[in-house]
């Protein structure tokens, strides 16, 4: 309390006194021995008064005691189930949840993970995938500053993610991993990874890259055979012993016939062993007849040309050549898409041949470019001519819906440089990104697509997409993103296909460890997409006679549908629009791929790796009870008594208004009572 606060409440006692003792005591008729309570009420009552209106505010300490957190983390996925153990799990999941020692010491929260971490609802152990990495990165930003030790339970099979016993390094929490399996080793043989392309050409042979390996104290052979159907395309004899632990077979098999083909790579089992599922592993490949064809036409050199090659060639269906414009006439329909870049006066006799042979393309404009040449050699787009530059970014416009384009970042990519000017489309066309200047989005489109009497084309108003790869592989690690960005331009200028008012995109086959999901869109009589359609899929299995119906859901502008619940067969479906009499029918395959009954043992190795780093301890599932003893005794998980400290006003005290109207009123109870006005 202030100084001047002090002064203000002393004034008020002295101003409250004064009022009580001029109103009861001075040229007053009637004195009478009431007249002092009279006061006194009177009294309280003024200076509580001026004492709400001063306000003055005092400190409040109040004391708690805070829990240190605890984080369970289950492991939801197959192999659990198939080791054998969810019984053990379910019984010390519910010895932790009964125990009143451990709930009275600790915030406790369950998780479960599989390919992502969940808070626990139910245990299922059907997860396809394990990502223990996962756990650590979350639970590093949920438990930051806090003390929140991890009891990991889980066989630590990890089945795709960075290695999580390195990234423990820099885990700041306890983590106690509780091992689940048998920790007892046997003699084992399973094929590993096998790496092979998803495509391949017809009349060609295509490369396997299988990858075996052996648990085991001696000396076996085993013979490796790939499969297609019941026909034996290859077999040889593979040796293992423990110097020679792992194999690796290149095989080169044949692309017969178009379609997806279907394979399997298994190992004949050795003696005793126990665990012959992870000896077979299925995969796939799709044969194709012919590569899109692109051509690259430019009169400068850019690092944008060398990237659109990179980016476009990650798609192994794709080839990509350079030429430059004189170099091109009477050749263009050689190729399926010619990407013009920066055009210049020498485009002149390219353009007059694409017109003739209506080809689509991609024109990528900036800096460069002659528009004055563009303006009267096209209709699609003008450029008002300033002779000036700027830089842009690209601003995502959600009601694009020409195709399927995801937002990678596009308004945190560096900019582009492009002209200064108003840009008009006068086509059919449909604007996927907006320039933005600073934090202004203006009306210009970046990228656009049109369709102008079944020729299409793209267009990119600026140079210096090769940032834009840079910036996605740092956001991401990974070129993947940007170049399936860049695959979906290539997809839809290459496609001579007339548009349609359902378009349905799905891949030809799908491995039933991962997402299977379908995409389609759907447009009006003028080809608006139409947010508000009825959209159904129809899905038959060919040998297990599956039949699986189920509406399509509207993601922002496409309509998508998750059918990873399918079993590994081969399918045909068909899509339909409610009331409109429009359907779409196509085919994909399931590829069996159990990749969590890989495992016979738990990785004893990693978990203990991760309680090295981590300060913790290594458990296994049948001594939880030391666990949670150890838990209860160590010194660093005791609760912690906190002060919160709060500045409160006076006029917070309700009560204090309250003592205020009952004295007024037990005050004036007693003036009538005796008889006074």
């Amino acid at each position: 309390m202030t100084s001047t606060t002090f002064l203000l409440i002393i004034g008020a006692a002295v101003i409250a006194l004064a009022v009580s003792l001029f109103q009861y005591f001075y040229k007053i008729k009637y004195k009478t021995s009431k007249n002092k309570i009279y006061t006194f009420f009177r009294f309280c009552t003024v200076f509580g008064l001026l004492l709400m209106l001063i306000n003055p505010t005092y400190k409040q300490v109040t004391y708690y005691t805070e829990k240190p957190s605890l984080a369970i983390a289950i492991d939801n996925s197959a192999s659990i189930e198939y080791l054998g153990y969810t019984t053990n799990v379910t019984q010390e999941l519910a010895r932790f949840r009964e125990s009143g020692p451990l709930n009275d010491a600790f915030d406790i929260q369950y998780f479960s993970f599989g390919s992502n971490i969940t808070s626990l609802d139910t245990l299922s152990f059907s997860e396809k995938q394990t990502n223990i990495s996962n756990v650590f990165k979350s639970f590093k930003s949920l438990y930051k500053g806090e003390v929140a030790p991890v009891v990991l339970i889980s066989d630590g099979n990890q089945t795709y993610g960075e290695a999580f016993q390195y990234t423990t390094q820099n885990f700041e929490q306890q983590v106690y991993p509780v091992i689940v399996g048998d920790t007892i080793l046997y003699d084992d043989i399973r094929v590993g990874q096998i790496n092979v392309n998803r495509y391949a050409y017809i009349n060609n042979t295509f490369p396997v890259e299988i990858f075996s390996n052996y648990n085991g104290t001696n000396e076996v052979q085993s013979r490796l055979e790939i499969r297609s159907g019941s026909q034996i395309m290859h077999q040889e004899t593979v040796i293992f012993t423990p110097e020679n632990a792992s194999q690796v077979n290149t095989v080169y098999l044949p692309a017969s016939s178009v379609g997806v083909q279907r394979f399997t790579a298994s190992l004949t089992p050795i003696q005793s062993e126990r665990n012959t599922k992870n000896n077979i592993k299925n995969f796939a490949v799709e044969v194709i007849d012919q590569k899109t064809n692109v051509l690259i036409v430019s009169d400068i050199l850019h690092p944008d040309i060398g990237m659109l090659k990179k980016s476009i060639e990650s798609n192994r269906l794709r080839t990509v050549t350079f030429a430059k414009p004189s170099e091109v006439i009477g050749t263009l329909n050689d190729y399926q898409l010619v990407i013009l870049y920066q055009p210049t006066g020498a485009f002149q006799a390219v353009y007059r041949e694409m017109a003739l042979i209506g080809k689509n393309s991609i024109t990528i404009t900036g800096p460069k470019t002659n528009w004055n040449l563009l303006n009267q050699i096209q209709d699609v787009v003008s450029h008002e001519v300033t002779g000036q530059e700027e830089n842009v970014q690209g601003s995502t416009n959600i009601n694009f819906s020409t195709f399927l384009i995801d937002d990678i970042g596009f308004s945190d990519f560096p900019p582009l440089l492009t002209n200064f000017g108003e840009i008009t489309l006068h086509s059919e066309a449909d604007v996927a990104l907006y320039q933005k200047i600073g934090a202004i989005t203006t009306q210009n489109p970046l990228l656009a697509t049109t369709d102008q009497n079944g020729r299409r084309g793209v267009y990119i108003f600026g140079e210096g997409l090769w940032k834009w790869r840079a910036q996605s592989f740092i956001d991401t690690r990974s070129f993947d993103v940007f170049d399936s960005f860049m695959d979906h331009l290539v997809q839809y200028a290459a496609s001579n296909k007339r548009k349609r008012r359902l378009n349905v995109d799905y891949e030809s086959f799908y491995y039933g460890n991962g997402s299977i999901k379908l995409y389609a869109q759907y447009f009006d009589k003028n080809y608006v997409f139409d947010n508000r359609a009825s959209l159904k899929i129809r899905v038959t299995g060919k040998e297990n006679g599956v039949i699986y119906e189920a509406p399509f859901l509207l993601q922002r502008n496409t309509y998508e549908i998750d059918v990873s619940n399918l079993e590994p067969d081969e399918y045909s479906f068909v899509v339909t629009v409610e009331d409109q009499g429009l359907s779409r029918a196509g085919t994909f395959t399931i590829i069996p791929f159990e990749v969590e009954k890989q495992f016979l043992n738990p990785s004893v190795t990693s978990l203990q790796q991760v309680a090295t780093n981590t300060l913790g301890t290594v458990y296994t599932i049948r001594n939880t009870e030391q666990l949670i003893n150890n838990l209860l005794t160590d010194e660093r998980y005791r609760p912690i008594q906190k002060s919160s400290e709060n500045i409160v006003p006076l006029i917070d005290w309700k009560w204090l208004l309250g003592l205020l109207i009952a004295l007024l009123t037990i005050e004036w109870f007693m003036r009538k009572y005796n008889g006074l006005t």
